[in-house]
């Protein structure tokens, strides 16, 4: 009797959030903001960027830089973002691809055709280096703190292995006196 009202507690609980959408799409958009303000996609940089024209690709300074010795541009297979970009640059590329169509369009009509792509997110990450520079920094440091973090978690959990270890040897193991 107790395993079917456990049961039908969960079921009444999924399906309250089955019947109520909207909490599960405004648990999704808050998320997907919270996503957006850790890559520095503010209402700034979006304006900044509507600014954009072909030729501000064009004609920006860039050296002409061959990319590798067989010509071919690693790719990722699923958004089409350049490889050597950083994880925090590939994914706020992902993002501002998503939410900004002018950047979109502007990709489109100059890539391969103009532009290399490694020289289009060069000078992407260039001219919106003021907006989101603070944003990748913030990143650079979490992941410095996460890594600090698990090496931190490596040296402790290493002590329970080395006392295992020694009362495993022959001779370290003392049998229990009989009280007296």
């Amino acid at each position: 009797m107790e395993w079917f009202r456990r049961n039908l507690s969960r079921s009444s609980t999924n399906n309250s959030a089955v019947s109520n959408p909207s909490s599960q799409s405004n648990s999704k958009e808050s998320q997907q903001e919270s996503e957006e303000q850790i890559y520095g996609i503010t209402q700034d940089l979006i304006n900044h960027l509507k600014s954009f024209t072909i030729d501000t690709f064009k004609n920006f300074p860039l050296q002409d830089e061959d990319d590798s010795a067989n010509g071919e541009e690693p790719r990722s297979s699923s958004t089409k973002v350049r490889k050597d970009l950083s994880q925090w640059q590939e994914r706020h590329a992902v993002l501002i691809l998503s939410k900004v169509k002018e950047i979109s369009q502007l990709r489109y009509s100059l890539c391969p055709r103009h532009l290399k792509e490694e020289q289009f997110w060069k000078i992407y990450f260039k001219l919106a280096r003021s907006y989101v520079v603070e944003y990748e920094l913030r990143a650079i440091q979490r992941e410095k703190l996460k890594k600090m973090a698990m090496e931190d978690e490596k040296s402790s959990d290493n002590s329970p292995y080395e006392v295992e270890m020694s009362e495993t040897k022959p001779g370290n193991f003392l049998e229990p006196q009989p009280p007296s």
